[in-house]
């Protein structure tokens, strides 16, 4: 219930506070009300009332005083939660911590940035790419000499197909992507299997790496991609297809294997077996019998044949082209794969949906992506045009030339280097130094292989100038954005507001049991019972037995007797609602005439429902006690302790308004 009553709390607050800049006006920078030591201006005050209202008869003076009575008593409890030092308990400073954190997250997103990504794998969620590659292999930690080597072969290669090579024979004869080749038999230990040439078959967005799919959506179909890296090392792509998506799709399939080392006589064999089966199918066989009876898929036969559901990359292109020709229900031709021959069904297909369906799905895949990335360097390159970020080159290869090569093993250690106090870059007036990265390197170094100390350096440098901008723009936010600042402040005392609100009126309203039975017993007259029936509601749904329960009420005086009645009568059907009904509680009772005996039968203008009310007894008007009205008695309770605490506030810290600058506020912002 605390939370609760927090989360509506700190909302009335947010709602009292947050605003926008509003017009400058002439009695703007007057002192409304002073409370305390504190001084409200006009503008202050109009600032936080225009953000919380917003109708057209704004300022209506009954209006700016009920409102102005509420803003004196909010600011009242927040300069008494400050003298109690509760914003210094290290609870409260905790928790203003974590919602200023929550508060401070939009700005390091560049929601362009966001918006563009999003839009992007929707486009692309709609396409499916079949695209054949080459790779050169190089570590993406790799020297820049082994980088340069690496670029030279790619770029070569690249030449040879621009020169003619075919796109196949070069993959087979360049790539280091071991699939592109045949892998050859071992007797006892693997069987050949050919090579794809290259080929990876279908793909759509999100089943390769951001920049590889970046190339292969954005090269035009037969064409080949200019050179580009990924973590795995440099690639060129032929894009040989690029169609509507498929989706996801379910099939069912009929299996006849075929070896890769098959010779042409099992090969034929095995296409006859499957023009065979396709041949009775297409005669009546039933495909499910067919699956039971031919098909050589252990796996599946036992569902009729049933696969998983797939999306384009799961399986081989054979299998997406056929299921693009296929309506539900459609048996394919024979499909040749390099696994043997299939028929397939089309149980089910799935397209994408429309971008409002989709997005959701979209953004949580977007954030575990690396190029969520982009938004993130989007910001830190604002903050640095922003904060007129430079770089101290020299000092940099000090440093670099200091760090000894026990960073690759994470034995470095900083102490040594503590004179090194030479800025290695800035941001406005503020100076990161050589010892700040030294001390940097020392926590974030881990254990390295296959990499040479220069690369690593420079990849933590990066890590460490990309913290040190989002820290310097944390720091400075409520300088940069006056608007955080206000939220901040206003959760600062809407915390506090809460907490000394709960200790003053809430818990102690409920603990203080003296007090409440004092409260109830000086304001008895208050919690009274209006005329009340002491009557049972009768509902039952069949018709037919409508006159027996009637004759069965009226025979019986309580409400056991009559449903064990209806129980030996095997009428199961009626729901018995025994209570002290008071005007409100029951619109059935509402409906009949407050008189001792049975009334009905009513007939329900929603539902299918009849109803008997048979009243027992009418009770005259009487007062309550204390547990019948605890929860009335609590809230009217806490009322009364607050009101007694703000007068108490009052004396302590006098309030002084200035009716004229009241009075000025109205006149002239009602015009």
């Amino acid at each position: 219930m605390k939370n609760l009553i927090k989360g509506v709390l700190l909302t009335v607050v947010l709602a009292l506070a947050l605003v926008n800049a509003v017009a400058q006006s002439s009695i703007g920078k007057k002192v409304l009300v002073t409370v305390g030591n504190q001084k409200v201006t006009a503008n202050e005050f109009m600032k936080v009332y225009e953000k919380n209202n917003n109708q057209s008869y704004l300022y209506q003076a009954d209006l700016v005083n009920e409102y102005l009575e509420l803003y004196i008593n909010f600011k009242l409890k927040v300069l008494e939660a400050e003298a109690l030092k509760m914003d210094t308990a290290s609870s409260f400073t905790k928790e203003l911590a974590g919602y200023r954190t929550q508060l401070a997250k939009p700005y390091f997103i560049d929601e362009t940035v966001n918006d563009q990504l999003l839009n992007e794998a929707y486009e692309r969620l709609n396409r499916d790419i079949r695209a054949s590659h080459i790779l050169v292999m190089v570590n993406e930690n790799a020297t820049p000499e082994d980088t340069l080597k690496a670029y030279n072969k790619i770029s070569n290669i690249l030449d040879e197909i621009k020169a003619g090579k075919n796109f196949a024979d070069a993959a087979v004869e360049h790539s280091e992507d071991p699939s592109a080749r045949d892998t050859e038999a071992i007797p006892n230990q693997q069987r050949f299997k050919p090579g794809n040439k290259g080929d990876l078959g279908y793909f759509t967005v999100f089943n390769m790496v951001y920049p590889f799919e970046n190339a292969a959506y954005t090269t035009d179909i037969n064409s080949i991609s200019p050179i580009v890296r990924t973590k795995y090392g440099y690639h060129i792509l032929n894009i040989t297809d690029n169609k509507e998506a498929m989706g996801q799709a379910e099939v069912a399939h009929i299996f006849v294997a075929l070896r890769p080392e098959a010779t042409s006589e099992d090969s034929l064999r095995k296409v006859e077996k499957i023009n065979n089966i396709y041949s009775k199918i297409n005669d009546g066989l039933s495909f499910d019998d067919a699956v039971a009876e031919y098909s050589e898929d252990k796996g599946s036969i036992k569902d009729n044949g049933k696969l998983s559901k797939f999306s384009c990359n799961r399986v081989v292109p054979e299998f997406v082209a056929a299921v693009d020709k296929l309506d539900v229900g459609e048996i394919s031709e024979p499909v040749k794969t390099a696994y043997g021959f299939h028929i397939i069904k089309l149980i089910s297909i799935n397209k994408p949906g429309s971008f409002e369906e989709e997005s959701p799905i979209l953004k949580e895949r977007l954030v575990k992506d690396i190029r969520s990335r982009k938004s993130e360097e989007a910001v830190i390159v604002n903050i640095k045009k922003q904060n007129k970020f430079k770089e101290y080159p020299k000092a940099i290869a000090e440093i670099f030339a200091a760090i000894d090569t026990s960073v690759l093993s994470k034995r470095f250690v900083a102490g040594g280097l503590s004179q090194m106090t030479s800025p290695v870059f800035k941001l406005q007036k503020e100076k990161y130094t050589q010892w700040d990265f030294a001390k940097f390197v020392q926590v974030k170094q881990r254990v390295q292989e296959n990499i040479n100390k220069k690369v690593y350096l420079n990849q933590l440098f990066t890590e460490f100038i990309n913290s040190s901008c989002i820290a310097f723009m944390d720091k400075n936010l409520e300088e940069q954005y006056p608007d955080f600042k206000d939220l901040v402040q206003e959760y600062h005392d809407g915390i506090l507001l809460f907490n000394l609100t709960d200790e003053k009126v809430w818990t102690k309203a409920v603990k203080d049991t003296i007090g409440l039975q004092q409260y109830f017993s000086n304001n008895r007259e208050m919690y009274n019972w209006g005329e009340r029936v002491d009557a049972s509601v009768f509902q039952l749904r069949d018709k037919k037995v409508i006159e027996k329960v009637e004759e069965t009420i009226l025979s019986y005086d309580n409400d056991g007797d009559i449903a064990k009645a209806l129980s030996n009568d095997s009428i199961k059907s009626v729901r018995i609602l025994p209570d002290i009904y008071e005007l409100g509680d029951n619109k059935y009772v509402d409906m009949v005439e407050w008189k001792v005996g049975l009334l009905g039968p009513i007939n329900s203008d929603v539902e299918d429902l009849t109803v008997f009310v048979k009243i027992n007894k009418i009770l005259p008007p009487q007062p309550k006690k204390l547990n019948e009205a605890r929860g009335l008695v609590t809230a009217d309770y806490q009322s009364f302790l607050e009101k007694q605490w703000i007068e108490e506030l009052k004396n302590k810290y006098p309030v002084n308004l200035n009716e004229a600058v009241l009075n000025m506020i109205i006149q002239e912002k009602s015009k």
